[in-house]
């Protein structure tokens, strides 16, 4: 099995559950013997990947013709799918021809695995002025521009794949946010880095080049996420090969219902050009059936996993208080404003607490500003945007791990607080709850509930006892080999589908008969 995997963020470069969930599941699948090529941009492999030996194209006469800027799409020299020991610092030098340099990498973590990286134009998938700044500093919101005309390589197949009609999605009926509640604004779009839509076209340009150039032979396309669909659809529509697009999160997610109708259609013609559609959890697949009337027998649930790493120490941290993290991106979509508010409520029945936000986003400064503004700004850290070694210390410290998301596909936090010794509460409104038993579930809007749950945790060692205990044989049953699992079958089911339509039998309907009248006898 050759899957070419589409995919926007790979670590260390990761901004929430995309890169983690993309890392997970390719290490699972390499692991099963799958093959994969991985087609990601340039700056989500990086050079300073520890466990990824990025070796990326840095001559100028390796760009396509359509944009000086964005050079080094592929060369034409074959691929290997041996691994190599080889480091950044001993990467060929380039000396002016496409075929000098080769940004196909291999480590010895996969097995089975190549990473292309392809420059898409941008530094980072969200805004790197808010995903890496202080809390506090002053950030300005880029607005969404038009999108321009994508290359000359792809440029057919990637601008029918980024429109498509989409009919106004439905309303459904929730808690509306509370007044200190920032409402996401239509233009979503100012959540990404510069201009969203042309780095998107860009990168499919770039993805059709790399497979054509390189004559790539797979079975099946999968794509991860809306930013990856429109490459995803061209090479399907010039390849021919099964589409399977997997979707970690919506714009319903990301923005309530003050979508983004552009980021929507795009997802919708992902979803509807597919054969088939991955969902991380019952309740997004229920959202891709009825907010994007996609058929359910083509929406497969295949939930995310967890993977275990040494435990972290706290670099000798002396811990007087106990310790309630929050830990992931500062959007609505997360609800930091009820994690707050919810601290209000705790540290007036008890005082021995001091509340960790690890983290960055949009949200950040009001965050900061309603902490302040309700009295306890003394009592909530704010650690910033964490990497690496830092999120298994971060873990270490803490006594109870809280995912207070408005809305939340699946949520791979939880699973990876369990994996660090720690309970958790988290939201009902997520994927997660459906697969864990052994965690404090709350309705995200009631803040008295949380709080009350938060206390319970940490003034009973019994009951903190008991979730750690259960919640640590639970979450090693959840696991990225399930999850890979899953998704061979999936191929294969694309694949024979492919290869052996269902033939179509039309039956004639059978004509009704019409009751005879007995004859009127003659006299």
């Amino acid at each position: 099995m050759h899957v070419l995997m589409l995919g926007w963020e790979f670590p260390p470069f990761i901004t929430g559950g995309l890169g983690t969930a993309c890392y997970g599941l390719t290490k699972a699948l390499d692991a099963q013997g799958a093959r994969i090529t991985f087609v990601l941009p340039k700056s989500a492999g990086g050079e300073d990947a520890s466990h990824v030996q990025m070796l990326s194209p840095q001559s100028e006469a390796a760009a396509l013709p359509d944009s000086a800027n964005t050079a080094g799409a592929a060369s034409s020299a074959p691929q290997s799918s041996t691994p190599t020991q080889q480091s950044p610092q001993a990467a060929p030098t380039p000396t002016g021809s496409a075929a000098s340099t080769d940004p196909i990498t291999t480590t010895t973590e996969f097995t089975h695995t190549e990473f292309i990286s392809v420059h898409s134009g941008f530094l980072h998938p969200y805004d790197p002025n808010r995903a890496d700044q202080p809390v506090g500093a002053a950030h300005t919101t880029t607005s969404q521009s038009s999108t321009t005309t994508p290359g000359q390589s792809a440029s057919a197949h990637t601008q029918s794949a980024a429109t498509g009609s989409a009919s106004s999605p439905a309303h459904t009926s929730a808690p509306p946010p509370s007044a200190d509640t920032p409402t996401p604004s239509a233009a979503k779009a100012d959540d990404y880095g510069g201009d969203i839509m042309t780095q998107c076209e860009r990168y499919a340009t770039f993805c059709v080049a790399a497979i054509t150039q390189r004559k790539l032979d797979f079975d099946v396309v999968h794509a991860h996420d809306w930013m990856t669909y429109p490459a995803g659809l061209a090479i399907a529509r010039l390849t021919g090969k099964p589409l399977v697009t997997h979707i970690h999160s919506t714009e319903f997610d990301r923005s309530g219902e003050h979508i983004n109708q552009r980021i929507y259609d795009i997802e919708r013609r992902g979803m509807h050009g597919a054969m088939r559609v991955v969902a991380v959890s019952q309740l997004t697949k229920n959202m891709v059936v009825s907010r994007y009337s996609v058929p359910k027998q083509r929406v497969e649930v295949v939930y995310n996993g967890v993977e275990f790493a040494p435990a972290e120490g706290t670099g000798g941290i002396q811990q007087t208080d106990k310790i309630v993290l929050y830990f992931g991106r500062i959007t609505y979509q997360k609800g930091p404003s009820y994690f707050v508010r919810a601290a209000k409520r705790v540290l007036e029945k008890y005082n021995g607490v001091k509340f960790v936000v690890a983290g960055s986003g949009d949200l950040a400064q009001h965050m900061y500003e309603m902490a302040n503004e309700l009295g306890i700004g003394h009592k909530i850290l704010f650690t910033g945007f964490l990497r690496g070694k830092d999120i298994g210390r971060v873990f270490s410290m803490a006594d109870l791990y809280v995912m207070p998301s408005i809305s939340e596909p699946f949520g791979i936090a939880p699973l990876e607080a369990m994996s660090h010794d720690v309970p958790v509460l988290i939201s009902k409104s997520s994927g997660v709850s459906e697969v864990l038993r052994h965690a404090l579930k709350v309705d995200f809007w009631d803040i008295d509930d949380m709080a009350n749950k938060i206390v319970a945790v940490l003034r009973h060692p019994p009951l903190s006892s008991t979730l750690r205990e259960h919640g640590a044989m639970e979450v090693r049953t959840i696991t990225w080999d399930g999850a890979a699992t899953r998704c061979l079958q999936v191929y294969n089911s694309v694949i024979d589908e492919m290869t052996h339509p269902p033939t179509r039998i039309e039956t004639a309907k059978p004509k009704s008969k019409k009751s005879k009248k007995a004859p009127t006898p003659h006299h």
